[in-house]
């Protein structure tokens, strides 16, 4: 409706020419804030989930962080070295969608883009409510009303990527890379101060942890696997890169590594770096303040790297917290951008291959694919609202859908470089690709083990959720592509053509005389069915009387035939009619002319009863049974004026316009 295009275009903008898609492509510089902005914000948490997981066991257990951090930094190595390698393999996108299509099969691959599509969803839930929790530790006031607010920088989200993939990727740009600089710049303070002495400590240094459990062998075992797990959340975004290959300015696969690397580089030296500063200054968070011990009535518990950077800029009121804050929350909140551009493309590719609907794969307005943008926002959203807006419940069904696509992409890749090796007839390029075969192997065999462990550490605290929602989701998508599938057979041309009906019969409804009924009854008769007749539903018999007395005096030749509805309902009595007629010659076509009006502005349309729309939508599902709509624009509505075609075979009052001569199919 034009009510609502004014909005839509300032929000949106205006629609672009499919001819200028070339000059969305992106460079590495603004690759980086579009398509790494969730990896590299995960480092605003992913210490924090290590430390939060630990402090189950007390304080004894604190002095594993730094180990199951080395662990983290190892497997996001692998995963990023494999990954580069998909770029270079597979440049026209898909990720691992694209990889287990193509080596490993049609089910594998279903199940490794149900598994981004829900970890996609789950990441704008994550980023976004860890982004307000951000914002509420340096402005606790807000503290009721994050669901709002996360709600709010969603739906800020989604305008922003509806506008385009370049004008979101320059409006992040600033945020992410402040965030980088600041992360960067508290880490070198933090190092200057530790290197000439200077002790740093947290607020909460001098606060003791009563342990939740008890900390014998088998539970610190699961405890750490759990902080590991916990800790993992630094590489979730790292497949985005992969599945966006097109978006690259040309050389493509190329540019799309180059970020992959400075990415990795970037991550594993602000989360070594933030894990060492929380270490040295004995930040203690948990997952319940009461656990605290010493710590004040009333006290708030602020994030890891709040604690951190008031150690290390010197308190609360700095210039440097507050700007670690602002920079901080901005790049959580923005880290959900990876998501908006990862999720639409992987549904477009899921929607070309009939596994979504077809909707899926279509451009909208500014290039970008806008129905997966709506739905990634509805759904996160919902999650936002059903967990409260929660990181920590949250953060629980995370992850898991990351591990399963890595580990499905790593082994289709060791299929594809085995099927590569056979057909390389140099030596050189023999040991290029065992070499590449061997670090996808690797890395197939680190991301299945991590898998297990997350499966086994993370499922009774919520994770089971995503474990059924993977499979709802490959189950719905093969039904998708059943559907489709069936439909494309239902519709392939028989042998011989499609035979002609014998006979059409045609009716054009009536609602009183006026100009568009006579137009109706024009073009019917321009179709020279074998029999025609107008029909009118009588709901009261005055007016039906006075409609046939103004049709005997104009001379109408159609024959007007009324069925009378007590009930005064207008689409049972024309189905009933209808269904009589094709009862009684069933292979012959019934065509039924309604005349619609046709209004300029959304508040005419609200002025007339519809009848037509939904005489239509049930007349649709009748076999043998053609609608044509009869279009009467009022003065209103703005459209260009037809042309009139002389006749001499008229009804009164309206001309006819000629038949040509047509071949018969």
């Amino acid at each position: 409706m034009k009510v609502l295009e004014l909005p839509k275009r300032f929000l949106v903008g205006r629609p672009l020419r499919s001819e200028r898609l070339d000059e969305t492509l992106l460079p590495k510089k603004l690759a980086l804030p579009v398509f790494c902005s969730d990896p590299l914000s995960s480092n605003a948490y992913a210490t924090e989930e290590i430390l939060l997981m630990l402090s189950l066991g007390g304080l004894t257990l604190l002095h594993l962080t730094p180990w199951i951090a080395a662990v983290v930094v190892a497997l996001l190595v692998v995963v990023v070295a494999s990954y580069r390698q998909t770029c270079h393999a597979y440049p026209n996108g898909g990720g691992a969608y694209a990889v287990s299509r193509a080596n490993l099969g049609e089910n594998a691959s279903l199940v490794a883009a149900s598994a981004l599509l829900v970890d996609y969803v789950l990441t704008v839930a994550v980023s976004v409510a860890a982004g307000v929790q951000n914002i509420v530790s340096a402005v606790p006031a807000l503290g009721p009303h994050a669901v709002v607010v996360s709600i709010g920088m969603i739906a800020l989200l989604a305008v922003m990527n509806l506008r385009g993939i370049k004008e979101s990727g320059t409006a992040f740009a600033i945020p992410t890379y402040g965030f980088i600089a600041i992360v960067l710049t508290m880490i070198a303070v933090g190092f200057g101060r530790l290197l000439s002495g200077h002790a740093v400590h947290a607020e909460s240094a001098p606060f003791g942890i009563t342990p939740a459990t008890q900390t014998s062998g088998l539970v610190v075992v699961l405890l750490a696997m759990r902080a590991f797990a916990s800790g993992c959340t630094a590489l979730t975004g790292v497949e985005a890169v992969s599945n966006g290959v097109p978006n690259f300015k040309p050389p493509k696969s190329k540019n799309a590594a180059g970020t992959l690397a400075i990415m990795g580089g970037i991550t594993i030296a602000m989360f070594a770096g933030i894990t060492t500063l929380a270490m040295t200054s004995h930040v203690h968070v948990v997952d319940d303040p009461a656990r605290l011990i010493g710590a004040p009535e009333g006290y708030e518990q602020r994030t890891v790297i709040a604690q951190v950077a008031g150690a290390v800029f010197g308190g609360y009121h700095s210039i440097g917290f507050f700007a670690v804050q602002l920079f901080t929350a901005a790049i959580l909140i923005l880290a959900a951008n990876t998501a908006f551009n990862g999720f639409p493309i992987l549904a477009s590719l899921l929607g070309h291959d009939g596994f979504l609907p077809r909707q899926f794969s279509r451009r909208g307005d500014r290039l970008v694919f806008s129905n997966g943008i709506v739905i990634l926002s509805a759904l996160a959203g919902l999650l936002i609202w059903v967990f409260d807006a929660s990181t920590t419940r949250l953060i629980q069904l995370y992850i898991i859908g990351v591990f399963v696509s890595f580990t499905l992409s790593q082994f289709g890749m060791v299929v594809h470089w085995t099927r590569k090796l056979s057909d390389a007839p140099l030596s050189v390029v023999r040991a290029s690709i065992q070499r590449s075969r061997a670090i996808n192997a690797l890395g197939g065999v680190f991301t299945a083990v991590v898998l297990v462990v997350v499966l086994i550490t993370k499922f009774t605290h919520g994770a089971w959720i995503v474990v059924l929602a993977m499979p709802a989701l490959f189950l719905l998508m093969k039904g998708i592509r059943r559907y489709y599938n069936r439909v494309a057979a239902e519709l392939e041309p028989r042998p011989g053509g499609v035979t002609l009906p014998p006979r059409v019969f045609a009716i054009v409804l009536v609602s009183k005389l006026h100009a568009p009924t006579l137009r109706a009854l024009a073009y019917a008769r321009a179709t020279r069915p074998t029999s025609l007749t107008a029909v009118t539903v009588s709901t009261d018999d005055d007016a039906s009387d006075a409609l046939l007395r103004d049709w005997s005096e104009r001379g109408i030749s159609v024959p007007l035939k009324v069925l009378h509805s007590p009930y005064r309902d207008v689409t049972g009595p024309v189905l009933s009619y209808v269904k009589d007629v094709r009862r009684t010659s069933p292979r012959d076509l019934v065509a039924v002319f309604i005349p619609e009006y046709v209004v300029g502005h959304w508040w005419e349309a609200l002025l007339h009863n519809q009848s037509a729309l939904r005489l239509k939508a049930r007349l649709l599902f009748q076999p043998g049974v053609m609608v044509i709509n009869v279009p009467w624009q009022l003065g209103s509505a703005e459209v260009l004026e037809a042309r009139r075609v002389d006749s001499p075979d008229e009804i009164p009052g309206q001309t006819v316009p000629a038949r040509p001569n047509v071949p018969s199919l």
